[in-house]
């Protein structure tokens, strides 16, 4: 098949997910089309069977804002006609879905047919697609997709309970590869991070308020004086000074350790003994399978898709948001005991392989294919 994939080129999860996608469609004889306006931050390798369309937004003294809508459509319609794309993968309701729609019009104009398969993430249905100002565009953009997937059966449940959706909707996971998790780090290079006797604790996001970094900071400050303990916080984002605050307010500066945007977070997660992740809501929880994918128990909420990854008891352990009295008991009894912990790190790895991308992947193959098979015969 020929595909066009839609998607954010950030680190972010969507992104992430979809570049992935691509990479090992493309590797099952797929040939990959990723349309945005920057080459994806995953996609290091372009080939003959992976290529990558920049979307140029031209610059108009008459729009206050620039529409990449509009550019976006145009770049799908050009695509397609050049390069035969049978099909339309995006990622997120809008823009790109409404945009692929769009697109899907002006070419059908020309008798040309492809259909469009929308994967809803999260933050497109539950923050920007709830307010009322998008929610007519979001439940039209759903509603004219040909196939629509969701990342987890609890963000299908909110988008029906936030829309009126008249498709069905998919439950494919998140997926990881898992060959990339299998690290050959040396033991030696874990002195960098922490001394022998102290237990790295991680956690990675965008450091937005969604993520509740304070309690973070509140669980490991629990933790540490129970054990000996580092944490290594790695991300960028608007809560990144409040933390730093905190950290201070607490004492705690010569335990924490603000990693920013790094480009090692393999190297961090294959040294870590625990990966924090209270969240207020997740669709999913991507970067707490990417921990347990290194063999990290997860403590987390409950909230969102989690529960769907994080297995409770097994893999790690589930709190109600904002019980960070309960997450650090959770952790300690993690951490105190090595035996315990050891048996942990195997059942976060064992759980982590329900996600690989192997497994995921031929579910995406087969929306693919049933989708083109129904459109192309109506």
């Amino acid at each position: 098949m020929k595909i066009g994939i839609v998607c954010y080129p950030t680190f972010g999860g969507s992104g992430v997910v979809a570049t992935e996608l691509g990479l090992e469609l493309s590797k099952r004889g797929h040939e990959i089309h990723f349309i945005t306006y920057r080459q994806p931050v995953r996609l290091e390798l372009l080939s003959n069977n992976v290529h990558f369309h920049e979307v140029n937004v031209p610059e108009y003294p008459l729009f206050h804002y620039q529409p990449y809508e509009l550019a976006l459509s145009s770049k799908l319609v050009d695509m397609v006609k050049l390069h035969g794309i049978q099909l339309l993968h995006v990622h997120y309701a809008i823009p790109h879905a409404y945009a692929a729609y769009m697109a899907q019009k002006m070419l059908e104009d020309e008798n040309i047919h492809v259909p469009i398969v929308t994967t809803l993430h999260g933050t497109d249905i539950t923050l920007v697609g709830s307010h009322p100002f998008y929610k007519p565009a979001v439940t039209f953009s759903i509603n004219q997709s040909d196939a629509v997937t969701s990342v987890s059966e609890s963000l299908k449940k909110d988008t029906l309970k936030l829309f009126n959706i008249k498709r069905d909707i998919h439950v494919v996971p998140n997926f990881i590869d898992l060959e990339k998790s299998n690290h050959a780090f040396t033991d030696c290079q874990r002195e960098v991070m922490a001394d022998d006797d102290e237990r790295i604790i991680t956690h990675i996001s965008n450091f937005r308020e969604v993520k509740r970094i304070p309690d973070v900071i509140k669980i490991f400050n629990m933790i540490q004086k129970e054990l000996p303990a580092k944490l290594m916080l790695v991300g960028e984002g608007p809560e990144r000074e409040a933390a730093e605050r905190l950290v201070s307010k607490f004492g705690l500066k010569d335990r924490v350790v603000f990693l920013g945007n790094s480009n090692e977070v393999d190297k961090i997660l294959c040294f870590s003994d625990l990966f924090l992740l209270p969240s207020q809501t997740e669709s999913f929880g991507l970067a707490a399978l990417e921990a347990m994918a290194s063999s990290a128990p997860v403590i987390s909420t409950n909230a969102g898709g989690l529960s769907e990854v994080n297995e409770h008891g097994y893999s790690g352990f589930l709190s109600d948001v904002g019980d960070v009295e309960d997450m650090s008991a959770n952790a300690i009894k993690i951490l105190k005991d090595t035996k315990v912990l050891n048996q942990f790190k195997a059942n976060a790895k064992a759980q982590s392989k329900k996600f690989d991308l192997r497994n995921i992947v031929p579910q995406y193959e087969a929306i693919y294919k049933k989708t083109l098979e129904t459109y192309l015969v109506h």
